[in-house]
């Protein structure tokens, strides 16, 4: 536990259990408003570090470290929030979590407006691994003599069949935060360049919605193909991820 005097209050970090944020957290989905990427993150059990950020004993925000999967080995600080009545302090709030959690790296989208803040403020070498998506538009595209059916009978997976050749699969993930589904596609290299993955997405994103769920998507920065597929079914960018070293 780290402590610091602003301004007469008294500031403490506070390592904590995932559950005890959960009502934070809410707070900071609803302002987020849109697809979280690394909202499933502190499901998995041993992967984030979550603290709490208190002021004189009342609890002014979170901050949460993801040490698993495939940031083994590191330190990322991925998600960090202060509650509204405290957004004047959330520089200094980010300090003193900064210096009690040892962080080596932030990892955020730019819809974060806080953490995003803190990215630009601490880190170095920062750079941009994915691009982020949200439906705008609505597409009517046609593929004559093509297939589309369940790769399973109850799945979410797709594929889409030319000649009796399966051209393009994908599908749609619902790990994210909820009303939100991912979607993916892949076509198969004797099939690329002929519209069928715009195809495919478009008809995930019909799916997508009508189940009750919101479409989005991503892809890596320097993946022109999908980044155009994705932009052709009525996909606009919306956040970048980006990843700093502190």
């Amino acid at each position: 536990m780290m402590r610091c005097f602003l301004s007469e209050m008294e500031m403490t970090i506070k390592r904590v259990q995932v559950a005890e944020i959960l009502s934070l957290r809410e707070l900071y989905r609803k302002e987020m408003n849109c697809q979280i990427v690394h909202d499933s993150l502190h499901a998995r059990e041993g992967w984030t570090e979550p603290s709490l950020i208190e002021l004189d004993g009342e609890v002014a925000g979170y901050g949460s470290i993801v040490v698993g999967g495939p940031w083994a080995g590191t330190r990322t600080i991925f998600e960090f929030y202060v509650v509204e009545q405290q957004r004047s302090r959330f520089f200094e709030a980010f300090e003193v979590l900064k210096a009690a959690s040892g962080p080596d790296a932030i990892e955020t989208q730019t819809n974060d407006v806080m953490l995003t803040a803190m990215l630009h403020t601490w880190a170095h070498d920062v750079f941009s691994e994915k691009i982020v998506f949200e439906d705008k538009l609505t597409t009517a595209y046609r593929v004559p003599g093509a297939v589309l059916r369940k790769r399973e009978p109850e799945g979410d997976w797709m594929l889409l069949e030319v000649g009796g050749e399966v051209a393009a699969t994908g599908g749609i993930l619902y790990h994210y935060n909820r009303p939100y589904g991912d979607i993916w596609m892949e076509v198969a290299e004797a099939f690329r360049g002929r519209g069928f993955g715009t195809y495919v997405v478009q008809e995930l994103k019909r799916i997508c919605r009508e189940g009750g769920s919101v479409p989005c998507a991503r892809c890596n920065t320097g993946n022109v193909a999908s980044r155009k597929t994705l932009q052709k079914a009525g996909f606009v960018p919306c956040a970048h991820m980006l990843r700093g070293k502190l």
